[in-house]
């Protein structure tokens, strides 16, 4: 379903709503409340036979019909949204409860596969009309089998925004631009644009991302929500439109650190397709690492690296890691090793891996474009719609590239794990005995501007080490500055997520900084 689809769905969820008030007359039935509700919340309500999995599904399709007009961050609504939502019903009428996200309502990014009446397309018009993907990706398969009622796609920065330097975070030839919920003038970042958007509106229960070196951090700590950046080999990436098989994860994008929990805990799971999860980590309960006091006793290296740009975002920073200090934290000036020394050798990287990966899922699809040079002869024939803002110039260079034999490959992809891992974070936090490192998430987002991409001003971005060397990093919201927000990121080594969850968990409990959009149109 496409957004000119909406308004049936919108009869639908408006006759909900109606009814819902009609009986609130009589004081039986309170009024369904979505905005920033927790997934534990709606569990227990549902326990309690007061929702419905049904009636919250058909409340966020009616709170996407009212403010999405103006976030454009939902690209397609699921058709089969109320059917999995009444059938989760059914169940849990039966005595059967899958978990947590039984009957929530998901938003997952429009570059993970869904075998159903869903399209996906990375935000391009080229996949439009390929054939359904055979199969649901991997997470999706998990998300099903756990119960949650994946409500539709979110848009994003075209091909993962790996298709060329001078892009518009957040839009896509086929979904256009995803706009900020705090300043709508303003950027969301990417790639996961339309999930930050969407989650930080409350649009769905919790939404999932994708990231290869700050796709998931970023537009999360710009939209105020936490987001969590898994170790690569965590999360499954089968039936993920990729761009490197040594970087790419998903992630949880959620209004809270629990929620991100028990998703993550949903998404992690070894799967024989994906061989970088195979033998890697044990399933876990991510929410078992929720604990109010899991800043005492904590060692913590604060990033010196990211200060000077902003004072106004350094104060921020500087407040934050107070904050750890009282609540029993122990603090230390360090800075990251290698910082910048291995920029190019991830470029170099990225655009091998991109033409391998995209080039073997495109053949899988069965469609009509099925190498890179297909896809660059589409957008120069559709140009005016493709590139009308921006062109091609990271898919032109990737095409250049030879296989993953290559000696000039093997040699940048040693350059980056050394450098970011040997000797970049597993250094710090061995030589500094650290738990985490902390750090700025961003600075206030840039304008939206057509003319000249995305500009960055004055922006502080601390994604790199963490996402070229693999290892797990969370964002969670700070402060706000004129209305924008910014976010604090926690990073550690190699499957740390438990303890990141616990440090993030102290911190957002404490300062509870995350507040929801003001401007947005008012939803009744």
């Amino acid at each position: 379903m496409d957004r000119r689809e909406f308004l049936s769905i919108s009869a639908a969820a408006a006759a909900f709503l109606a009814s819902s008030r009609a009986t609130r007359t009589f004081g039986a039935v309170p009024p369904l409340q979505l905005e920033e509700t927790t997934a534990s919340s709606l569990q227990t309500a549902m326990a309690q036979g007061k929702l419905t999995s049904r009636a919250i599904t058909q409340g966020y399709l009616s709170r996407i019909a009212t403010l999405d007009k103006r976030l454009n961050s939902v690209i397609e609504l699921n058709p089969d949204a109320l059917g999995i939502a009444a059938e989760m019903d059914r169940e849990r009428r039966a005595g059967k409860v899958r978990g947590p996200l039984h009957g929530i309502p998901v938003l997952i990014k429009d570059n993970i596969d869904t075998s159903d009446r869903m399209k996906t397309t990375a935000g391009s018009l080229a996949l439009v009309d390929a054939p359904t993907p055979k199969h649901d990706a991997f997470i999706v398969t998990r998300l099903r089998e756990a119960g949650a009622v994946l409500l539709g796609k979110t848009n994003l920065s075209e091909w993962a925004n790996f298709r060329d330097g001078a892009s518009i975070s957040g839009w896509s030839g086929r979904g256009r631009q995803t706009h900020n919920p705090y300043v709508l003038d303003r950027n969301t970042c990417g790639s996961s644009s339309g999930t930050g958007a969407a989650i930080a509106a409350s649009l769905a229960t919790v939404g999932v991302g994708t990231e290869t070196d700050g796709s998931i951090v970023c537009p999360s700590s710009i939209c105020g929500v936490v987001g969590i950046k898994p170790t690569v080999g965590l999360v499954s990436r089968t039936g993920i439109i990729p761009i490197s098989a040594t970087q790419d994860t998903a992630g949880p994008m959620c209004r809270t650190v629990a929620d991100a929990a028990a998703l993550l805990t949903v998404l992690a799971a070894q799967d024989s397709q994906d061989e970088a999860t195979v033998g890697k980590r044990l399933p876990l309960d991510y929410t078992t690492y929720l604990k109010a006091d899991g800043l005492r006793g904590a060692r913590l290296g604060i990033a010196r690296d990211y200060y000077g740009k902003s004072a106004d975002v350094d104060l921020i920073i500087d407040q934050a890691v107070a904050v750890m200090k009282r609540l029993g934290a122990t603090v230390v000036e360090i800075k990251i090793p290698n910082l910048g020394k291995y920029d190019d050798a991830e470029n170099t990287v990225l655009q091998y891996e991109f033409k391998d990966g995209l080039e073997k899922y495109l053949r899988s699809r069965g469609g009509r474009y099925q190498t890179l040079a297909d896809l660059i002869r589409f957008n120069n024939e559709n140009s005016a719609a493709e590139m009308r803002y921006f062109k091609q110039s990271i898919f032109e260079a990737s095409q250049k590239r030879g296989d993953l034999k290559s000696k000039e490959y093997r040699e940048a992809l040693e350059t980056s794990r050394k450098l970011s891992r040997d000797e970049g974070i597993d250094a710090i936090l061995h030589k500094e005995k650290l738990d985490a490192i902390v750090a700025h998430s961003n600075a206030p987002t840039w304008l939206i501007d057509t003319v000249n991409g995305d500009c960055f001003s004055s922006y502080i971005g601390s994604s790199s080490p963490a996402a070229v060397a693999g290892y797990p990093a969370i964002t969670v919201p700070a402060a706000y500055f004129k209305e924008l927000p910014i976010g604090v990121t926690f990073m550690g080594g190699a499957w740390a997520e438990g303890t990141l969850i616990r440090l993030a968990y102290a911190y957002e409990q404490t300062t509870r900084a995350r507040r929801a959009p003001r401007y947005l149109p008012t939803y009744s």
